[in-house]
């Protein structure tokens, strides 16, 4: 992976934030498959695709990552709430303020908007 890149995606502040968040991998029920990637690979592949526009499909070989796993590592994340939870962390860490467009806001308004979820400013509004 392009080391540097990758650090800017995701930074040890935005990983130590987001890593205990993240359910555990488990296996597919089918079984076959790799062995699992490790997390905050993965975690730099979704940001790369949430905020470059890039379909999942043309996710960059340098990730390391599979659009299959990227792609369906997101949906579990969305369905566990780890963008809500996100959110809440990086406010309460000063990571970034209500409404603010810090790194982590920006991401998180990126994977709600991704997943079809109304942003947070509207999502609130009777």
């Amino acid at each position: 992976m392009t080391g540097d890149l990758a650090r800017r995606l995701v930074t040890d502040e935005l990983w130590a934030l987001t890593e205990p968040l993240l359910p555990p991998f488990t296996p597919r029920r089918q079984g076959g498959g790799t062995a699992p990637v490790d997390e905050r690979r993965v975690l730099t592949a979704v940001v790369w695709v949430l905020t470059s526009g890039c379909p999942w499909r043309m996710l960059p070989p340098w990730l390391e990552v599979s659009p299959a796993t990227a792609h369906r590592r997101f949906t579990a994340w969305t369905e566990a709430g780890v963008w809500h939870r996100l959110d809440r962390a990086a406010v309460r860490d000063g990571l970034a303020g209500p409404g603010d467009s810090g790194w982590a806001a920006v991401i998180v308004k990126a994977a709600r908007l991704r997943a079809g979820q109304a942003p947070r400013e509207t999502a609130t509004k009777g």
